[in-house]
Formats: C-alpha cells, structure tokens, sequence
C-alpha cells in the first residue's frame, strides 16, 4: 500500500530532525545569549513565510529570553513606504542602516533559499547580509536547501536538509520554527518559562 502524504512528509519531518547540526544550534544559542548580555540586538529578517515566522520568533526571543529584537516586517507602514519611495532590493539594508546597528548587535535570516545575488532571488536579504557585514554584525541563518548568499556570509547557519525536492519550502520554513522554539527554550538563552 503506497504511504498517505501525511506519513510521507511527517516521516520526512522526523529525518530531518535527525539531520540537523544540533552543535550548531547549541553555538547559536550561546551567540545569541552573549550578544544579548553585550547589550546588543537581534534583528530577524525574512519574506513571504519566513516573514511570519520572523514576527512571531521576535516575541518570543523578547519575552522568554530577554533579547531586545526586531524585525522590520512588524511595521508594514515603514516597509511599504521604504518599498514605494526605495525599492524591495534595499528595503531591509536601509531599515538596518536607520536602526544604526552596529557590532555588538547580531541579523537572524529566515529564508528557503537564503538569498542569491546571481540568480537575483531576495535580494533584499543578501543587501541588508551584505549590509550587516560591512558594520561588523554577527550573522545567523535558518535556511533550506543549500543556503544561499547566508550560508554563504554567516558566522552560522542552520540549513534544514533537503529531503525531497517536492517538499522544500514547507519543510524550511517548518523548521525555522522548530529550530527558534529550540533556541528560546535553550538553558544557555531562555530567561523566562513558558505558561505552559
């Protein structure tokens, strides 16, 4: 009997758990903590999704582990006016640029294919990366496939395995939640418990 898609993808899901670099992760959650204890800042970027996904993991990095965060998809005003008057390529280096970040603060990329300036695919993440490097942010990615432009530039990132092509985007952008969640509960970085 052929297997149902729930079995097939679920079962794709638990692989993928297996896959994952679970020392990578434990090193994220220590940068991200030291940064916290510098004073710095973590700004999440993504589009699409990875958008969604960077508004909730703000919330919970700010109330369960005390980071001061941000992500500029929050604001739809500034982003649709930066947008209209700048241009989508720029939107998020000039957000960060009006942010004055600087190196004590650190960029977390949510992304499926993590931005790639060849094949012009969110070019706003490889500008704002871009942008990120050159005042000395620390860089973070939860990314798919082979990572891109992030994988690329970052102090570390997480790439989510391709297990089949077919399931790429809901497989990266599921474990982009998968892996926050096991940051902000992470000893090394969650200050406060959950409710529940």
């Amino acid at each position: 009997m052929e297997d149902s898609h729930a079995r097939l993808f679920l079962s794709q899901a638990g692989e993928i758990c297996a896959r994952l670099d679970y020392a990578a992760i434990d090193d994220m959650a220590a940068r991200i903590a030291k940064l916290r204890d510098g004073g710095g800042r973590l700004f999440i970027l993504g589009v699409g999704g990875s958008a969604g996904n960077a508004g909730h993991a703000v919330n919970d990095f700010r109330k369960l582990c005390d980071v001061e965060c941000y992500a500029p998809t929050d604001n739809v005003s500034e982003l649709t006016a930066r947008t209209n008057d700048e241009g989508w390529e720029t939107v998020f280096a000039s957000w960060l640029r009006g942010s004055r970040v600087n190196e004590r603060d650190g960029l977390l990329i949510f992304s499926v294919g993590g931005g790639n300036a060849e094949h012009n695919v969110s070019m706003n993440l490889v500008r704002a990366i871009d942008e990120a490097k050159q005042r000395g942010l620390s860089i973070f990615g939860i990314v798919g496939r082979d990572g891109g432009h992030t994988a690329k530039q970052a102090d570390i990132a997480i790439i989510v395995p391709t297990i089949d092509p077919r399931h790429v985007t809901p497989h990266a952008e599921s474990f982009q939640t998968v892996v926050w969640h096991c940051l902000v509960s992470h000893p090394a970085l969650q200050k406060v418990a959950t409710k529940w």
